[in-house]
């Protein structure tokens, strides 16, 4: 009897409920990571305000280790999805095993890159003398965790298109369950400072690793982890990075737009400013996290239904996303309105820093309420294998609009014109994807029309 993947034949709507919601409490779970160590290292008496400031200076470079996990599993994901969709699981399999060998070289890679040039870059990225030592405890020790760390976000995009989205969710809670509980034993029962907040995180991203790993050796999965496809194969690994590219440039981006921000803020704002804006990108991860979930559950219903040239499904599916990641940032940001100051707070409650924080909230999220259909409709292009049109619209939000307007924004208005900054760029970011997007349509449009009279003449 021939199997019939439910990507192509189920209600698209219960496919995306199927598949995003479990990405998206795995995105929020996952962000808990960062954020979880932010709020106990603000609470603490013995780091606050220069420990979130520490963190928020080597966050650049936990973006790029986050960027290795987004190239080998976004684009091998997608790349398997497609090969399932046409029908080619030996395919599928290979993808798999390229992309698993990608993920251990570059994470072990980066790891020894990083201890040799961890001083110099954090000092680049706007470390001031007072928060190097906290900044320099914490990286060290999260970059002895590189590998897990990829292997761990790689592999759980492979088990979602594996058809196993409950699975995906659950490597996430034991992870981050294992980050929430580590955390105060580390910081406040050992004392052991940045250092401690670091080895939680480590420990808990070994342990989601294993899982996945163990996952495509067992039984449970329909496509399996095999030793002879992990031989570097060059059109799979060009295949791999390519449909990778826009998320990895796009958390590339993130990285160098953090970098530059903290080294503005340092320039008109000083360490309390680093601080706030570390409370603010918190904030913000838990908003958009979300929304990132919510991409990577359609992603695959998409990329398998346009591997099987079912066109409607593909407009089906992406027009519930929009929609769903829409009525979410607004819901976001009226929260952002309503209660900026418990927000704050919630990882400390310096008064200066609460003023700071409750300000930069209201200028930064301005815009908010338009980035769930910008990020969704940006990725759709990734999705049906236009990598290069999605990696233009994912960078124009994060890059060729925000760090030039941060850059001139402060130099004109100071600091209250560079919180002004982003939406800015949320709003033209927007407009130009809109417009992108509509053709896009169009044009699935026009090759769906074809295949039908393609199919007419056939049958004549």
């Amino acid at each position: 009897m021939e199997y019939r993947n439910p990507l192509g034949e189920e209600k698209v709507y219960k496919l995306l409920i199927k598949f995003s919601v479990p990405a998206i409490v795995g995105m929020m779970v996952n962000a808990l990571y960062n954020v979880v160590d932010r709020i106990f290292i603000g609470n603490s008496s013995d780091l606050g305000k220069n420990g979130i400031a520490g963190i928020t200076i080597g966050f650049p470079l936990m973006i790029i280790l986050m960027s290795l996990g987004i190239l080998f599993g976004v684009g091998g994901a997608t790349y398997f999805s497609m090969k399932l969709g046409a029908q080619k699981k030996d395919d599928a399999e290979h993808a798999l095993g390229n992309a698993f060998m990608l993920m251990v070289t570059f994470g072990i890679l980066v790891t020894i890159l990083g201890q040799v040039f961890l001083e110099p870059l954090l000092i680049q990225f706007g470390a001031s003398d007072e928060v190097l030592p906290f900044a320099v405890e914490y990286m060290r020790i999260i970059f002895f965790g590189s590998v897990f760390q990829v292997i761990s976000m790689g592999l759980n995009n492979f088990i979602r298109a594996d058809g196993n989205p409950k699975l995906a969710m659950y490597t996430m809670f034991f992870g981050a369950g294992t980050n929430i509980i580590l955390d105060p034993i580390f910081i406040y029962v050992f004392h052991m400072g940045m250092a401690g907040a670091a080895l939680a995180t480590i420990i808990s991203q070994c342990v989601s690793a294993i899982w996945v790993i163990l996952y495509f050796l067992g039984k449970h999965s329909k496509n399996k982890l095999k030793l002879a496809y992990m031989i570097p194969n060059k059109n799979f690994i060009i295949k791999i990075v390519s449909l990778g590219l826009p998320g990895f440039v796009l958390q590339i981006a993130s990285s160098i737009l953090n970098a530059v921000l903290n080294k503005t803020l340092q320039l008109y704002g000083g360490d309390l400013a680093i601080s706030g804006m570390g409370i603010v990108n918190s904030i913000q991860t838990i908003l958009i996290m979300p929304i990132i979930g919510l991409n990577q559950g359609v992603q695959p219903i998409i990329s398998f239904n346009f591997g099987a040239k079912k066109f409607d499904r593909v407009k089906e599916a992406e027009k519930l996303a929009i929609i769903v990641a829409t009525v979410t940032v607004i819901i976001g940001y009226l929260i952002t309105r309503i209660i900026p100051n418990q927000l704050i707070s919630m990882f400390n409650r310096d008064q200066e820093l609460l003023q700071f924080g409750r300000s930069a909230v209201h200028a930064w999220f301005f815009c908010l309420p338009v980035i769930g259909f910008q990020i969704i409709a940006s990725n759709f292009f990734q999705a049906i294998g236009r990598s290069k049109s999605a990696m233009f619209l994912t960078l124009t939000r994060q890059v060729i609009i925000l760090i030039p307007a941060i850059i001139f924004f402060a130099k004109f208005w100071g600091i209250n014109g560079l919180l002004y900054s982003a939406a800015f760029a949320d709003a033209l970011s927007t407009i130009l994807t809109a417009f992108w997007f509509y053709y896009g349509i169009k044009n699935l449009d026009k090759t769906k029309a074809l295949n039908t009279k393609n199919v007419v003449v056939l049958s004549e």
